[in-house]
């Protein structure tokens, strides 16, 4: 079995920051790619930042520039700096991983619990 445990989320004010990381841990024998996702109440989750084992990345439009993630191989960790925060960008955070475990044949999509992040006006 595998477990995405994410930490860091919390309320900060508009323009600030925050870091916010996700530990894969388990039967994990590669991991293809790490993601973030977020969703605010009444709308649909969405796809904020992705990078691959080879460390290429891909930002949804409205947080490019602000946020960064970034990924510690060694420990099957990713983390997502967030900077200049806005209102909009209050949601649960989910972190997502794409991995072939040493269990099942595949690729198999695993995802956390979310972590709350609000940012006040």
């Amino acid at each position: 079995q595998v477990q995405l445990v994410e930490s860091g989320g919390g309320l900060v004010q508009a323009g600030g920051s925050l870091r916010v990381s996700c530990a894969a841990s388990g039967s994990i024998f590669s991991i293809i790619g790490m993601s973030w996702y977020r969703q605010a109440p009444g709308k649909q989750r969405e796809l904020v930042a992705a990078i691959t084992g080879v460390g290429s990345t891909n930002y949804a439009d409205s947080v490019k520039g602000r946020f960064t993630i970034s990924r510690d191989n060694a420990n099957n960790t990713v983390h997502l700096q967030m900077n200049n925060l806005k209102p909009e960008d209050t949601a649960v955070y989910y972190c997502n991983a794409v991995l072939v475990v040493t269990t099942f044949p595949g690729l198999h999509d695993y995802w956390g619990q979310g972590t709350q992040v609000t940012v006040s006006s």
